[in-house]
Formats: C-alpha cells, structure tokens, sequence
C-alpha cells in the first residue's frame, strides 16, 4: 500500500474547506435553522457569515474579484450548509445558478458589471426561466423581449422564482423571436431596480421556508442593450448548458440534507433506551443505518465525479450532472423519511429537526428539472 496514492481522493484543500464551512454551520446557522423555518424567514445570519468567510459565491472567477474555486469546492459549500439548514444553502447555490449565464455567455462588459458585486456580498442572483403553464417544458415561455432604441423592453410573468425579492440580478430568459421556438429565447440580467421589476407574493411551501419563492413581473420592464447574455437567440442553450453545471449544486444539497438527517438519527438511536437496552443493538435499525450510509456515500461520489467532470468540460457531464441530481434527491428523501422513522414519534414532531429536513428534502426532486425530466435527460445521452 502506498499512502501518497492520490488517485481518486479529493485534494487536502478540500478538507480544509469543509472544515471552515461546517463550522460556519454548526455555530452560526443551525442554531437560527429551526426558528428561520418556522418564521418562513430569510436566514440573514447565514447571508452574513458566508459573505464574511468568502463562501457565498465561491464560484466567480478570480478577474472578477472572485475566489475562482472548482466546482468540487462549491458542492462542498453547499453540501454543508445543507446538513444544518436547506434554505441557507440556497444561498451559495442560487447565486452560482443566477450567475452563471453570464459567466458561460455574458460579455466582459456584462460581466465586470455584475460579478464583482455578487462577488464582494453585495448582490445576490436569481434565475428566472420557469412560468406557470412552462416549467418542465420551458421552450413554451410566453414572455417576450423587444428591441426598442438602446434599450430591451421585457412583458411577462416568471415562477417559482428562489430568493425573488432579495436578489438584486436576475437572469431572465424571454423570447426575442415568437416564431423560432427555443432558437427564439434569449437571456437577459434585470436589475430590481429596473422599471417595471416587480415580485410577488411569497409561495407558501411545504419546505425550505427561509428562501422566498415568487412570482417575478415584467411590465414593459426597460433593460439596457449591453445587458442581454450571448446573442440573440442563444438564451435556451445557454440556459440549459447552465443547468448540466448548476444541477450538481441540488445534488450536493440533497446530499448535505441526508448527511444531517442521518447523523442525528444515528446518535438518537445510540442514546434512546428500549426493552432494557439502546435501540442501536437491534439489527434492523443497524441495516436501515447501513443503508443510509451506503446510499449517502453513492450519492456523494457521483455529485463530485460530476463535479469534477464540469470543472473540465467533459463531454458527457450533461448524463452526469442529471445522473447526480437525480441519485442524491431520490437518497435524500429516502433517508430523511427513515430518519423519521428512526426516531419514531419524536421524529414526527418539531423537537428535532429531522421533520424539517424531510420536508426541505421533497423540493430537491422537482427543481432544476423533475426527476422524471432529468431520467430522460439521461436516457437521450445514452441513446445518442
């Protein structure tokens, strides 16, 4: 055996990042986890100790004042915060979502006039490409973008819009050509101070209940020419070759999700007494544990395969994202249900947070593409 052999194991830096992230999150934003749910809050205490450790948007590239980190580390990121609080780690992974359009596509102009802003912690990014009646099938979007001067003039209405209403840039995709189909969509980044920006009312949900969810309006919103993404046209490419990067980011929360729902299962069942002994010495709840673990695990190691594969530009990263997105949110809520189930009538109630997280664990199926959307993804890939 060698132990220098570093094939197949991540870098020591990486390690050092998961250690200054869980601490960010077992000190400071899993004691407001509870409490933010609860008030359907934004976890202000989690905005402010990611900004200050550098860990809200590591993503950005370093020529925009950015920490330039590989796409492992921002899994990492959000994988952690994850384990203590969903809404918070929204906040890390929505504003890789929202940002980068612009940085597959966007001009430099565009980029160094909204990167270093997102960078510093002063701006927050969402993504708009969802509406009511075009979710799994966005190509269908009725909101439109006209050319008018110097300027792009948006009408329309988006969904389920994350962080709507604190982000300061979204990244919208309308169409600019009714009668082209998806070649007719295009990208833009609206500023909510634009004219005719406005949101919604907030969703009422089922889980992740600190990050606000909205409707976003567009009333002959004005946008400026230099702030369209790409090309005219190019809007649904870029939006869906920003999903196969950003789809790794639901996969590394929902693994965070399970990993936290596992871990105060497995310490319940240590302490917690039965017929005269801890329920941990019963073999069934050992194999349901070993379950968990395993599947955990498997869930983990392909989101940082995926990772890794999009930090090189690898042709079939598309198969693997899905592939990551799908394992670890079907993991996700597999293992937070046992959790419950683990804890048994405890777990049902909002003593522990493993109700929580089982909640929070539900949405990781549906955004970024349903499950059933990403398994056909993933089945065009292997029949190409």
């Amino acid at each position: 055996m060698d132990a220098s052999f570093g094939i197949y194991r991540l870098a020591e830096e990486h390690g050092y990042v998961r250690d200054a992230v869980r601490e960010i999150a077992d000190e400071v934003i899993a004691p407001h986890a509870a409490e933010v749910d609860d008030q359907a809050r934004f976890p202000e205490e989690a905005r402010e100790a990611l900004t200050r450790a550098g860990f809200h948007a590591v993503h950005v590239p370093k020529e925009y004042d950015g920490e330039g980190a590989d796409a492992i580390t921002g899994a990492i990121v959000v994988e952690e915060v994850a384990r203590v609080c969903a809404s918070s780690s929204l906040i890390p992974a929505v504003n890789k979502l929202g940002s980068t359009p612009v940085i597959l596509s966007g001009s430099d102009e565009l980029k160094r006039e909204v990167l270093p802003p997102l960078a510093r912690g002063e701006a927050m990014f969402s993504y708009a490409l969802s509406e009511r009646e075009a979710g799994s099938d966005p190509a269908s979007m009725t909101t439109r973008a006209v050319r008018d001067g110097e300027n792009w003039v948006i009408n329309g209405t988006k969904a389920w819009i994350t962080n709507s209403g604190i982000s300061t840039y979204y990244t919208v995709m309308a169409k600019t050509d009714p009668t082209a189909g998806a070649r007719g969509i295009s990208a833009f980044v609206v500023h909510k101070d634009d004219p005719g920006f406005s949101v919604g009312t907030p969703e009422r949900k089922l889980g992740i209940k600190g990050s606000p969810t909205c409707e976003v309006y567009f009333e002959n919103c004005t946008v400026p020419l230099h702030r369209i993404v790409g090309e005219p046209g190019t809007g649904f490419a870029t939006a869906m070759r920003t999903l196969d990067h950003t789809r790794l980011a639901i996969g590394a929360q929902a693994v965070g999700i399970a990993q936290g729902a596992f871990e105060v299962a497995r310490d319940y069942v240590k302490q917690r007494k039965q017929f005269g002994r801890s329920i941990a010495d019963f073999q069934s709840l050992q194999f349901m544990l070993a379950d968990m673990a395993m599947k955990i695990e498997s869930a983990r190691q392909l989101v940082y395969v995926a990772a890794a594969k999009a930090e090189r530009g690898e042709p079939d990263l598309t198969f693997f994202s899905a592939s990551a997105k799908v394992l670890a949110s079907d993991t996700a809520m597999s293992v937070t249900t046992d959790a419950v189930q683990l804890l048994g009538g405890a777990g049902y109630t909002k003593d522990f947070p493993v109700e929580r997280m089982m909640r929070d664990a539900k949405i990781t199926q549906i955004y970024e593409g349903t499950n059933q959307i990403n398994r056909i993804v993933m089945a065009r890939q292997l029949l190409k």
